[in-house]
């Protein structure tokens, strides 16, 4: 987070993996790992696939713009459009990125898409089905349309409606982890009647897609049902670590939960971590938990702890907000700094 004068930044050691990864096993809960998914057989060896002669993408913030980059260093040709290049002041950030990635920013949609063998949707859950419909009238059918974004399943169908009236091939990609730091080597599951023939050719590009079902929703099921236990943990840490630090009960509350659960790290980098990622992007894993309910009302199954966890998500931002504080990856991140920033604005503001 930045202030005016000083900030709460990110994690010490840059960043620590997901705990839905793999990646650092000492910090990680066994029961958040990546889920194993049933495979399809690929269509071909990933060792006799081509990867996409060139790309394009939608969406150049964290996710895009880290993708871009990788892709873009093993030698293939990669554009970008981001909505935020008609936003005068957001533009020269964007231009930086894209020097940085070695990724040719274009001025609109149109121009990233033409000619693109594959298209990969990365923008925020709100924006998802705004992308598609606007991609449908740029895409050709001999074009690729990868969604990666977090969203539900119903979603992603209505988007695949919508790209397949284009001709374009649709085919849904459920993240499974933060795609920094893992890059390019971030686990995907994809889904679609041609998923199992996209796979390779994103493996040969050097990505982790594996095919996991042809109809599309059933990796974004995984991807929303396991966000229901990832985000809603982070929300809970947020709530029950800022009033422990209220009544000076944190070290204990994180001594008992070490105790419960040894191997995930409450009493070294985990609770800075959690809560690190909703105040760096808990606007954003809001709009996604209220994806998370969606998918948890098309089933029948009333969303009681996933719309709680968007308001605990929203609530922290807002008060964020109402302190001017933002979060500053270039510092070292404390979620104790930050409640007790929080506690002091609050007074100052009631006048306590």
């Amino acid at each position: 987070m930045t202030h005016p004068a000083s900030g709460l930044g990110g994690v010490p050691d840059g960043r620590v993996a997901d705990p839905g990864s793999a990646r650092v096993a000492s910090t990680t809960p066994a029961a958040a790992e990546t889920p194993p998914a049933p495979s399809l057989a690929n269509a071909s060896p990933a060792a006799a696939a081509q990867p996409p002669a060139s790309i394009a993408l939608i969406g150049f913030g964290e996710a895009g713009a880290c993708l871009g980059a990788g892709l873009a260093a093993r030698g293939l040709a990669v554009r970008a459009y981001d909505i935020l290049w008609n936003d005068a002041a957001a533009r020269p950030l964007l231009q930086s990125r894209a020097r940085q990635a070695e990724v040719v920013l274009c001025a609109s949609l149109a121009e990233a898409l033409d000619g693109a063998e594959l298209v990969i949707s990365a923008v925020t859950a709100g924006a998802a089905a705004d992308a598609a419909q606007q991609a449908a009238a740029c895409l050709r059918p001999e074009q690729w349309f990868l969604d990666i974004n977090s969203v539900s399943p119903q979603t992603k169908r209505l988007d695949e409606q919508v790209v397949a009236a284009s001709g374009a091939a649709y085919v849904e990609a459920a993240v499974m982890a933060p795609v920094p730091p893992a890059g390019l080597r971030v686990s995907m599951l994809l889904g679609g009647a041609r998923a199992a023939e996209l796979a390779p050719r994103l493996v040969a590009a050097g990505m982790r897609a594996e095919a996991v079902a042809t109809r599309v929703g059933v990796a974004s099921a995984i991807k929303m049902c396991r966000s229901v236990v990832i985000k809603g943990l982070e929300a809970i840490t947020v709530e029950s670590l800022r009033a422990a630090r209220l009544h000076g009960a944190e070290d204990a509350v994180l001594a008992s939960l070490a105790e419960t659960f040894p191997s995930m790290g409450w009493t070294r980098q985990l609770p800075d971590y959690l809560i690190s990622r909703v105040a760096e992007h808990g606007r954003r894993r809001a709009e996604e938990m209220r994806e998370v309910a969606a998918t948890l009302r098309d089933a029948g199954i009333s969303p009681e702890m996933s719309d709680a966890a968007a308001r605990t998500q929203d609530a922290l931002i807002d008060a964020m907000g109402e302190a001017g504080l933002r979060y500053d990856e270039s510092r070292a991140f404390s979620w104790r700094e930050l409640a007790d920033r929080l506690d002091a604005a609050s007074k100052t503001l009631s006048g306590g």
